[in-house]
């Protein structure tokens, strides 16, 4: 093993203690023993992405790409910081290195990819939404997630290369991506609606007139579920009874652009709706 080797061994593990200084001296010392080796420019890109450091993540992936044009790692990693940073022909090109066609038209770019479950907060609870892929690196959040979240419905926020873990829909099963941060705040206002009882039929009623007046709702009492780590970041497994399915949470949640908005769309909804039975409701405070 070379003097860089070793560097980069050393490097890998301090990375995986969490000793993000140490991984950084070493992969910088094995650079400058062989300055031609992507390997540590590779994880000198990797390790600035999860510290969000994305001028110097895009820098360290441009290299590893010039002595290893056939690594797609690099250059997918190079498309994540090129898009945290806006750049938006660059994100187009490293997107095509890696076979995917540009779809052409303004930026930023919507590939149309379709809807994807994404993981919010991977350090933390690990709540999964779903959102429409605009692009490799880019979601605009579609579920409404729940009240203890930072994030919010229309979000655009910004995505992993690599899947940890599947949501099964139907017979189609769909790998989950992390949120690396938000990139697009939504200016739509999230409300919590607590109802005295749930009837289906009324709740999708609810959805319906916000869909209409510009908003959105969701029944997080079925909308939501539960799991442990494993099923979270892993394939779902059969449990040995001590797992409840319980929801996330018990009510509903509203979408506005604004509480007057909110209002309205809930005057409405009791107004034409003999099933809701609400109780009270509230701004989720940002």
């Amino acid at each position: 093993m070379t003097p860089a080797e070793r560097l980069v061994e050393e490097g890998r593990a301090c990375s995986s203690v969490g000793d993000v200084a140490g991984a950084e001296r070493a992969y910088l010392s094995a650079a400058a023993l062989d300055p031609g080796w992507s390997a540590p420019l590779f994880n000198l890109g990797l390790l600035y992405k999860y510290a969000r450091r994305w001028t110097e993540s895009l820098d360290f992936n441009r290299k590893a790409a010039q002595f290893a044009p056939d690594d797609q790692g690099a250059w997918w990693n190079r498309g994540i910081a090129a898009t945290a940073l806006g750049l938006w022909p660059e994100a187009r090109r490293s997107w095509a290195q890696c076979g995917i066609k540009d779809p052409g038209g303004a930026d930023p770019p919507d590939y149309r990819f379709g809807l994807i479950p994404v993981r919010l907060d991977p350090d933390g609870d690990g709540e999964v939404v779903w959102g429409t892929r605009l692009d490799p690196a880019r979601v605009r959040l579609t579920n409404i997630p729940l009240p203890s979240s930072v994030f919010r419905w229309g979000d655009v926020v910004l995505i992993d290369g690599a899947s940890e873990g599947e949501r099964a829909v139907d017979t189609r099963t769909y790998p989950v991506f992390n949120v690396l941060q938000r990139l697009v705040p939504s200016a739509i206002a999230t409300f919590v609606i607590e109802l005295a009882s749930v009837d289906d039929a009324a709740v999708i009623a609810l959805g319906d007139i916000a869909h209409e007046m510009g908003g959105a709702a969701e029944n997080w009492g079925t909308s939501t579920r539960i799991l442990c780590r494993q099923c979270s970041f892993g394939t779902t497994h059969a449990h040995d009874g001590t797992e409840t399915g319980r929801p996330a949470h018990p009510h509903c949640g509203l979408v506005a652009p604004s509480r007057d908005v909110a209002k309205a769309i809930l005057d409405r909804w009791m107004d034409t709706e003999p099933m809701a039975d609400l109780v009270k409701w509230y701004e989720v405070s940002q």
